[in-house]
């Protein structure tokens, strides 16, 4: 797999990672079983970036991990974890004796003695001007509890101002087919300052991959039926923030390009994989064939021009209007 670079880090990865979430909580039942199974298809098929955080299930996507990591000792990976949304989300939860308590558990879910990469879990806006985090976060360094620090975002004006950190690593963020704005300036920014751009929410929520129509159905404890309107956490994190009947529409657009020799989810995951500045995409997986497949995007070749063209145009179109202005 080809491999990208954290350069404030100094560790390289694969360019397709996975994605932990579903295997905590919020996707519908996902087994130890299943999730282990995801986690050896994922790295036996070249992924070597694991993103998760101390929210998902409460820590069962880290203790998970933690378990799989033990089997691998050798499989080279990276593991980033991110904290902060297991309180209030007030200013001042953000403090190093929360930050050390907060990476004390993750360390001991992931049985990690330093973690690869700590990042801030979509803090409140007024976290990205306060000096006292940021010199909290490289104390984290100073005393080896983090290799590094990034900070996953909602907006493009809180990455923008999380890249202009110095010590900031990487910058997590929304960017799909239907969720362009991060190309503008979040994406050159942080190439032109060596921060690492994970990207999430690569598939939409799954709404990318095609296998959904106006008839699918979610189980009442997986976020695409309890967050479309925002009743949980930020709206943009269910479906990109697109409406689901919007969304199904650019997709039956774009279905004619994909061919027979790559899925949709193929698709979506390498029209980002071609933008420059993706450092990692994330997609994640309740199966080992979804972590197989969307693995399988790594060695595909990158859109032709009347390929992004069309979803350029798709997203001009139908998709712009509602959401670019949003986040």
């Amino acid at each position: 797999m080809e491999q990208r670079s954290f350069d404030r880090l100094g560790r390289q990865v694969g360019i397709v990672g996975l994605g932990a979430w579903q295997l905590g909580a919020d996707w519908g039942r996902v087994s130890d079983s299943a999730a282990m199974a995801v986690l050896t298809a994922a790295v036996d098929s070249g992924v070597t970036f694991i993103d998760t955080a101390d929210v998902y299930g409460d820590g069962r996507s880290e203790r998970l991990i933690g378990r799989f990591l033990r089997t691998r000792p050798d499989a080279g990976l990276t593991v980033a974890t991110k904290m902060g949304r297991r309180v209030d989300q007030t200013p001042e939860a953000y403090t190093l004796e929360n930050f050390r308590a907060w990476t004390d558990r993750s360390r001991a879910n992931l049985w990690m003695d330093t973690l690869h990469l700590v990042q801030l879990h979509c803090p409140p806006t007024p976290v990205f001007d306060s000096d006292a985090v940021f010199d909290a976060l490289d104390t984290l360094v100073a005393e080896e509890r983090v290799a590094g620090y990034g900070v996953s975002v909602e907006t493009c004006d809180q990455a923008l101002a999380a890249i202009a950190r110095p010590g900031v690593v990487s910058v997590q963020i929304i960017l799909n087919a239907v969720r362009h704005k991060p190309l503008d300036r979040v994406l050159p920014a942080a190439a032109a300052a060596g921060v690492g751009i994970i990207a999430r929410v690569p598939l939409g929520s799954g709404l990318l991959s095609g296998r959904y129509d106006e008839h699918t159905t979610f189980p009442a404890d997986d976020h695409r039926a309890f967050n479309r309107h925002g009743e949980s956490f930020d709206v943009g994190e269910t479906f990109s923030g697109v409406d689901y009947d919007l969304g199904l529409a650019a997709v039956r657009r774009l279905a004619p390009l994909v061919g027979t020799d790559r899925t949709m989810a193929q698709f979506a995951l390498r029209w980002i994989l071609d933008q420059p500045g993706v450092t990692v995409v994330i997609p994640g997986a309740r199966n080992a064939d979804q972590a197989r497949g969307n693995t399988a995007a790594a060695g595909l070749p990158p859109l032709s021009d009347a390929e992004r063209a069309a979803v350029r145009d798709t997203y001009d179109e139908l998709i712009r209007p509602r959401v670019h202005d949003r986040w």
